[in-house]
């Protein structure tokens, strides 16, 4: 027997690479490059369409303890983003290429996966079956889980950054720097003054968005926000959240820029750059004016502009038990981004401990809860037992682990739950390996 695996994104990867590795043939199913999405544009796996950051690599961190975790468990996606690593400060981003050609090759070489490209317009009566068709689960497919599940699927609106050509922009007015650091930096930041701030805030504000088609209203994930939708919240609201110039200081004058619009590689080489924080939904020729009033933009070429996409997810709290398994559908394992969690570390997170119970249920194994301490065993909580009524997706952070006896100050306080999550969760591999 095998376990089927639909989807070749983070969540699905890690399903099949982990249970591949404990002795478990895998078929992985993955629709691209036979059928695309609106937001990818490779057939390779693991395509990132938005950030190329996988988050903060600084503990104690939420983002971070949630990578060591993975690391632990022998992630493929932690491996591989560590190998194509790319300069983001305290943050762990990648080559997107080099990322995604690395696990496709790793992937299509594992001799217990068999790496198919085809759509599937239905659930196939396989078990155990891993469903992490991700936020672009195709038409059909999703159909196919609305009758699964006997209700209609949640979704939410997500947006993607522009990209920029590094030497169309102006360097005279752009420096090197990461905040609250020393030396050269791994971001480009663009520093506007008042005057110069307050004319692209009041452009961005008024300039022309895609239309809403009815079903979209007050389906925005806060997380994913757009710029202008941001702006639009008060004049300095973007100015002390993605354009916040605290740590910053000008070359040559040593004086805080009054705003600072932040870039940062997308590929080992510097040859592109992504606008940080600047999701949009701005139609493409507003976004190449109203970005460009950004002074070191103001003869940027694009390699490509942001977009707004659908990004489906299930009500999971009323679905899925402490092991991913659809309540009343024993072997079938739901994953990823589809299931409620938000970002890539979490998608992959899910995918590996969906792919450890399955391989674990097929071997005939018990199975055994992640322990609540750690991030993994945190996520799965929330989306597992979370009420359900008003479920929304949620990315790692510290308020899905329980709370450490004691009051300590803050920074203590993760520290301990730090320590206390990793001492976990190396039990729990000992115990269950």
């Amino acid at each position: 027997m095998n376990i089927t695996v639909i989807g070749g994104g983070l969540a699905g990867v890690e399903a099949a690479w982990i249970a591949a590795n404990m002795g478990v043939p895998v078929n992985l199913i993955e629709m691209r490059p036979q059928k695309m999405t609106p937001a990818h544009r490779t057939g390779d796996l693991c395509e990132l369409v938005c950030s190329n950051s996988l988050g903060s690599n600084v503990l104690p961190g939420a983002s971070a303890l949630l990578k060591s975790e993975l690391k632990s468990l022998g992630s493929l996606i932690i491996e591989c983003a560590e190998m194509h690593q790319v300069p983001a400060g305290r943050a762990l981003a990648v080559d997107r290429e080099a990322f995604s050609r690395e696990i496709t090759e790793r992937v299509a070489s594992h001799p217990l996966i068999n790496l198919s490209r085809r759509e599937l317009n239905s659930i196939p009566t396989s078990r155990p079956l891993i469903i992490a068709t991700g936020p672009l689960t195709s038409g059909d497919f999703a159909q196919s889980i609305d009758l699964l599940l006997g209700e209609g699927s949640l979704y939410f609106f997500d947006a993607v950054s522009p990209v920029v050509i590094a030497d169309s922009v102006d360097m005279s007015r752009a420096f090197w720097a990461s905040r609250y650091s020393s030396g050269v930096g791994d971001y480009l930041n663009c520093n506007l003054t008042e005057e110069e701030y307050g004319n692209f805030w009041k452009e961005l504000v008024s300039g022309r968005v895609v239309e809403k088609r009815t079903f979209e209203s007050n389906k925005l994930f806060e997380a994913c926000l757009p710029i202008e939708e941001m702006a639009r919240r008060g004049r300095d609201t973007i100015r002390f959240g993605p354009l916040k110039p605290v740590g910053l200081f000008l070359p040559g004058s040593g004086d805080r820029p009054y705003a600072v619009v932040q870039l940062r590689k997308e590929d080992s080489e510097g040859r592109l750059l992504g606008l940080v924080g600047f999701q949009t939904r701005l139609t493409f020729p507003e976004q190449k004016r109203v970005f460009r009033l950004i002074p070191a933009l103001k003869d940027c070429r694009f390699a490509r502009l942001g977009v707004m996409h659908r990004n489906s997810f299930i009500r999971s709290p009323a679905h899925l038990d402490q092991f991913l398994v659809l309540k009343g559908a024993p072997g079938i394992f739901f994953a990823g981004q589809i299931t409620g969690v938000e970002g890539y570390l979490s998608s992959a997170a899910t995918g590996l401990a969906a792919g450890f119970f399955a391989a674990r249920n097929l071997l005939g194994k018990s199975l055994v809860p992640f322990p609540p301490q750690t991030c993994l065993g945190g996520l799965i909580t929330y989306v597992s037992s979370s009420p359900s009524k008003n479920f929304q997706p949620m990315g790692i952070n510290f308020g899905l682990l329980p709370p450490v006896p004691g009051v300590r100050p803050k920074k203590a306080r993760r520290e301990a739950a730090v320590k206390r999550a990793l001492k976990a969760m190396a039990e729990f591999i000992a115990e269950n390996d």
